[in-house]
C-alpha cells in the first residue's frame, strides 16, 4: 500500500523552479557560435550556485595550444555564474573551452563547449579536455563514501536497539559499536584526505599537496567532514561511559541519562551528510535538509538494528519481548524511510518523465525494487514474531519463549518410588496438571526454536537486501537529480542562439582492408535540429591529418517513419565537402550512412545514429 501510494504521488508531484546538483544552463559565448570579433571573457550559468577551482577554465586554440586566462571569478556577484576574461588578442578559428566546477552539494561537474572567431576551422585537433575524474580516486571516494553510510547504520542502529529494544545481554553488541565508529572514523578521513583531488579529477597523490587540505578545509563538505570527526570524539565518550555501566535490564533498559546525548549526537552526525549533498541545494532547503536527516536515521535504526537482531539471535538468548520491541520501532522507522523518500524523490525528480528518461531516475527505480524485495522480507520477519503472542492468546497461558541462544534444558525425570502418598505418591489432580503444564513448556520450546529459525533466515535476508539497497542509495547521491537534467535541457533549449547555434558533430570511422586506407570522417550538422542545415564533412587520414578521397557520399534515413534515403549531395570545396542547405523534416534519431571511395575501385560505407531535435 505504501509503495503504491508513493508510486501515484511520484505521477502527480508537480515540478519546482529549482533542482539540486548543479547542470549547465547556458554559456556565453554559446556553444558552436560563429563571431565576427574574438570575446573578452567566458560565461557559464548553472542551475544552482558553484564553487570554483584554481583551473575551472582551459581554453585551448586551433592549434591545442592552451590561452592564457584570468582567474575564475563569479560574473556580477552571482553565485551560479563561473567568468574567466581572456586576452585581447585571441585570433582567429574554432577555440575549445574546457571547464569544471563544484555544486553545492558538493559533486565536481564538468564539459566542453566550443565557439569559433571569425569562421570555424575544419581542421580543429582533437583536444584533451581534461580528466572529467580520475578513476582510482574516484572509487576510492566512492568506497569511502559506501563505507560512511554503512559504519553510520551501524553504530547509530546498534545503539538505537540498545536504547529502545533493552535487551538483556548488550556484551555481544560491543564488537558492531566499536567496528561502526572506527570505519566511520577512517572513511572520513579518507574523504577529507581525498576531496581536494576528487574535485580537481587528479589521482590520488595530489592529496599530498600541503595546500590542498587546506583548501578542502575552507568548503562546505571539508568542514561537515571535519564537524563529523569532531562529533566522533562525544561518541567515543558515551560508547565508554555506556560500558563501564553495569548490566541493564531488559525491564529497565540503560539509564535515562544516556537517551538524550546520543540522540543528539546521531541527529548532529546525520546533519553532516544532509548540511553537503543533495538536500544543501535547490528548492526548499531548510525542509529538505530536515528530510534528509530523518531519511538517514530512520535508515540507521532499521538497518543497524537488524544487524544487532542478527548478532544476539546467534549468540546469546533473546527475549521475545525484545524483538517485539524492535517490530514496532522498524515499523515506525519504515514509515519514515516511505515518507521521506517520497520527497525526495518528488524534489530529485520533478516529473514523471524523469523516473524513465534520466540516470538518476533509473536508479530511484532499482532502489524502490530493493525496498520493495525489503519489506517483503521484513513482512516475514514480523509474522515470526508474532507467533509467540498469538499462541499466548490462544492457549490463555503465558508460556516463557526466547530466541536465540542454546535450546532450552530437557525436563528431568523423578525417580520412581513406592505407591502411595506415604511413598511420595503424588494426587492425580495434581500428577494432571503437572503434565498439562510440562506438555505446555515443551511445545513452547518447540515453538521457540521454529520461531527462531525462521526470524534468523528473513532478518539475515533483510540484512543481505539492505546491503545492496545501501549501495543503490550511495550511487544516487552522486548522481544529477532527473530535474536538474530537465531544468538545464529546458533552458538551453529556450534560451536566444548566439552567432549560430549548437551543430550536431559525428565522427565516422572507416577501413577499407588495407593498413594505408583508413580513417575517419568527421561530420557537422548546422544546427542539428528539423529543417534547413548546413552539411560539412572532412575526412582524416590514418595520421591524424586531412585526406583528399575522389568521392564522398552522405544519406540519411529515418527507419521508423520510412523516409530517405535523403541525399546530402555535399560537394568538393577543396579540403572539406560541403552542403549550404540539407533539409531534414522529422525528429528523431536519423541512420547517418557515409560512402568513401578511395580510389576507382576501392569504397566503403559505414553508418551512425544521428539524433535531430526539433
Amino acid at each position: 500500500m505504501l509503495l503504491g501510494t508513493v508510486l501515484v504521488l511520484l505521477l502527480f508531484g508537480g515540478a519546482g523552479p529549482a533542482s539540486a546538483h548543479a547542470a549547465l544552463r547556458s554559456t556565453d559565448p554559446a556553444d558552436g557560435a560563429v563571431l565576427k570579433s574574438a570575446p573578452r571573457a567566458l560565461t557559464l550559468t548553472f542551475t544552482e550556485s558553484v564553487g570554483l577551482l584554481d583551473d575551472s577554465f582551459r581554453v585551448f586554440d586551433p592549434d591545442n595550444r592552451r590561452v592564457r586566462t584570468g582567474e575564475p571569478q563569479h560574473a556580477a556577484d552571482r553565485s551560479d555564474t563561473a567568468r574567466v576574461t581572456l586576452p585581447a588578442k585571441l585570433g582567429r578559428g574554432t577555440f575549445t573551452v574546457a571547464w569544471r566546477v563544484v555544486s553545492a552539494d558538493s559533486h565536481p561537474v564538468s564539459g566542453a563547449f566550443t565557439f569559433s572567431v571569425g569562421e570555424p576551422t575544419p581542421t580543429t585537433a582533437a583536444v584533451n579536455a581534461g580528466p572529467t575524474e580520475d578513476p582510482v580516486t574516484g572509487n576510492l571516494y566512492d568506497t569511502a563514501r559506501y563505507a560512511a553510510y554503512l559504519a553510520a547504520a551501524l553504530l547509530i542502529g546498534t545503539a538505537a536497539f540498545v536504547l529502545l529494544c533493552r535487551p538483556a545481554d548488550t556484551a555481544p553488541l560491543r564488537t558492531p559499536l566499536r567496528a561502526g565508529w572506527w570505519t566511520l572514523l577512517a572513511s572520513t578521513v579518507v574523504l577529507l584526505v581525498l576531496r581536494a583531488p576528487y574535485e580537481a579529477g587528479t589521482g590520488p597523490a595530489g592529496a599530498l599537496d600541503p595546500s590542498a587540505l587546506a583548501h578542502t578545509l575552507g568548503t562546505r563538505p571539508g568542514l561537515a567532514l571535519t564537524a563529523r570527526l569532531a562529533l566522533l570524539g562525544p561518541a567515543a565518550v558515551l560508547l565508554i561511559r555506556a560500558r563501564r555501566r553495569p548490566q541493564a535490564s531488559a525491564t529497565t533498559g540503560p539509564a535515562l541519562t544516556t537517551t538524550g546525548p546520543a540522540v543528539v549526537v546521531a541527529v548532529a552526525l546525520a546533519l553532516t551528510w544532509a548540511a553537503a549533498e543533495h538536500a544543501s541545494a535547490g528548492l526548499q532547503v531548510p525542509l529538505a535538509i530536515t528530510s534528509s536527516v530523518l531519511h538517514l536515521l530512520a535508515m540507521a535504526v532499521w538497518l543497524g538494528g537488524l544487524t544487532a537482531l542478527l548478532i544476539l539471535l546467534h549468540r546469546t538468548t533473546l527475549p521475545v519481548d525484545a524483538v517485539a520491541r524492535f517490530s514496532r520501532v522498524a515499523f515506525t522507522a519504515v514509515t519514515v524511510l516511505v515518507v521521506t523518500g517520497f520527497y525526495q524523490s518528488w524534489r530529485g525528480l520533478g516529473s514523471w518523465s524523469a523516473l524513465t528518461g534520466t540516470d538518476y531516475g533509473r536508479l530511484l527505480l532499482a532502489k524502490l525494487a530493493g525496498v520493495t524485495l525489503l519489506l517483503t522480507a521484513a513482512s516475514f520477519s514480523r509474522s515470526w514474531t508474532a507467533r509467540p503472542a498469538a499462541a499466548r492468546a490462544a492457549t490463555g497461558e503465558r508460556v516463557p519463549v526466547t530466541a536465540g541462544g542454546p535450546p532450552l534444558p530437557e525436563r528431568e525425570q523423578e525417580p520412581e518410588t513406592a505407591t502411595g502418598t506415604e511413598a511420595g505418591t503424588v494426587p492425580e489432580s495434581e500428577s494432571e496438571s503437572e503434565a498439562e503444564t510440562a506438555s505446555g513448556a515443551e511445545t513452547g520450546a518447540a515453538a521457540d526454536v521454529d520461531t527462531v529459525r525462521g526470524l534468523r533466515r528473513s532478518v539475515l535476508a533483510e540484512v543481505a537486501v539492505a546491503a545492496v539497497v545501501l549501495m543503490v542509495t550511495t550511487a544516487l547521491t552522486g548522481t544529477t537529480p532527473g530535474r536538474a537534467e530537465t531544468e538545464a535541457a529546458d533552458a538551453r533549449a529556450s534560451e536566444p542562439a548566439t552567432g549560430i547555434a549548437t551543430a550536431s558533430v559525428t565522427l565516422v570511422p572507416f577501413n577499407v582492408g588495407t593498413p594505408a586506407v583508413h580513417g575517419t570522417v568527421q561530420v557537422t550538422l548546422d544546427p542539428g535540429r528539423v529543417g534547413d542545415n548546413s552539411v560539412e564533412a572532412v575526412v582524416f587520414g590514418p595520421d591524424g591529418g586531412l585526406s583528399s578521397v575522389p568521392e564522398l557520399r552522405l544519406t540519411f534515413t529515418l527507419a521508423g517513419q520510412k523516409i530517405g534515403p535523403l541525399d546530402t549531395k555535399v560537394t568538393d570545396r577543396g579540403g572539406y565537402w560541403a552542403a549550404d542547405a540539407f533539409n531534414l523534416p522529422l525528429p528523431g534519431t536519423w541512420t547517418m550512412k557515409a560512402t568513401v571511395r578511395v580510389s576507382d575501385v576501392d569504397q566503403v560505407s559505414e553508418t551512425r545514429q544521428v539524433r535531430i531535435e526539433r
